[in-house]
């Protein structure tokens, strides 16, 4: 246990942290105006868009860079002098300290060589591999891609039409979260100012209003955005002492992604289309990070079947902070790098008995490095169970259950009984 005036420094620098990261927007330092589009079409999409490092200046960060910076640095001086190098919350709140100094350097970096090289430091590269010797994530992302192809290739399993326009999906969406989530508040609203089709804030969730969903996408929507990103963000905000548990550093971001896509699969939401676009995410990155400028990516997607407004989207989010003929932001990689992180360190707890953790996934935005240290603040009482869980964390006994099988299924080849049935099925 702490004493009183250890835990009343932890919220004050806490405060202070989540303070001093408010306005770093990532995405909006980094995003491209809607002319770049309507740019690159006019011209048949066959020049690279213009954009260079005087490009991203014109955007207003609204914050000092080499001020925040510094003012980074003075805070995780003091969080070590107040709680101790070896405390906790202290190793906890240095490393997003050090993280957002990093976010800050890539974002004076955008449009030059240096954002593609912190943005690897910060979310990996393609080729980056967990152990040696084993797949990288691109060689990870073509094994997955194999299987994929099969079942997008059958006329059994087609995708549900995209008839229901934002306005109406708005008002679908917010229902399901009402019935599911209804202790969080949240709201659904449109947006003109995004480049994916939704994107998640502490307590709402934006819909492109120039995009038509299927009703199985507001399914992924009310998983993804709604159960994980928004609902850790409110176990965050409702943490007593270490309140900066709410906003994610990019390490965090990687758990924050892995949990969403094995929410997607584990609830039976997702789809093998869906599954094939986060695929074609990190093919899109290792092109790039390969030397493929902006409009190979773009022919590239177009080659295997997306429409000419996916294929932009996908490239766009590749290339966005860098240059047309730069090197890729590679934030991408999040979803299917913490899908394998998460997923294993799932099946860890299972294997050892330790599933009463699990929920602690869902504190707040935490990295997966950081596991042990939110499971010994747990322990002390700085942090508390969180809030909001949703229903296959609430109630592990399925989702070990099926862990459980898997690794068994895992252990064994059965490739000689796939063999003796492929005859069975004509």
């Amino acid at each position: 246990m702490f004493d009183a005036q250890l835990l009343s420094n932890a919220r004050q620098l806490s405060d202070r942290l989540v303070q001093l990261q408010a306005p770093i927007r990532i995405l909006d330092a980094v995003n491209w105006d809607r002319g770049v589009k309507e740019t690159f079409f006019k011209h048949g999409c066959e020049r690279n868009p213009q954009i260079d490092a005087a490009y991203y200046q014109q955007k207003s960060l609204g914050f000092n860079p080499e001020k925040l910076r510094h003012e980074l640095a003075e805070l995780q001086r003091d969080i070590v002098r107040q709680l101790g190098r070896l405390n906790p919350a202290s190793q906890l709140m240095s490393r997003a300290c050090r993280e957002y100094r990093d976010v800050v350097r890539m974002i004076e970096a955008r449009g030059t060589d240096e954002f593609h090289e912190l943005s690897v430091e910060l979310f990996g590269h393609p080729d980056d591999v967990f152990h040696a010797n084993e797949p990288s994530l691109s060689e990870l992302a073509t094994m997955l891609q194999s299987p994929l192809d099969s079942l997008l290739a059958s006329d059994t399993m087609p995708e549900e039409k995209k008839s229901i326009n934002a306005a109406d999906a708005v008002q679908i969406l917010q229902q399901q979260l009402n019935t599911s989530m209804p202790s969080v508040d949240v709201s659904v609203m449109l947006s003109d100012g995004i480049v994916s089709d939704a994107a998640a804030g502490s307590d709402r969730i934006k819909l492109n209003q120039d995009v038509q969903f299927s009703q199985r996408e507001l399914d992924i929507l009310e998983v993804h955005e709604g159960w994980i990103h928004v609902g850790t963000t409110q176990n965050g905000l409702q943490q007593p002492y270490l309140t900066c548990l709410s906003k994610g550093t990019p390490s965090a971001t990687i758990t924050q992604e892995g949990l969403a896509v094995l929410t997607e699969v584990v609830t039976l939401r997702s789809t093998p289309r869906r599954l094939a676009k986060l695929v074609q995410r990190i093919h899109a990155v290792a092109l790039a990070a390969a030397g493929a400028e902006f409009v190979e990516v773009y022919r590239h997607g177009i080659e295997h079947g997306m429409s000419a407004d996916e294929s932009y989207t996908l490239t766009q989010r590749v290339f966005r902070g860098s240059t047309a003929t730069g090197k890729p932001f590679t934030k991408d990689l999040a979803y299917i790098r913490g899908f394998v992180l998460v997923y294993n360190l799932i099946r860890v707890a299972v294997q050892l008995g330790k599933v009463d953790r699990l929920p602690l996934l869902l504190t707040g935005k935490i990295a997966i490095d950081d596991f042990r240290l939110i499971c010994e603040l747990a322990d002390s009482g700085m942090i508390t169970a969180p809030k909001f869980v949703p229903p296959h964390f609430k109630d592990l006994r399925g989702l070990a259950t099926w862990l459980s099988v898997g690794r068994f299924l895992g252990d064994f080849s059965f490739t000689q009984l796939e063999n003796d049935y492929r005859p069975l099925i004509p």
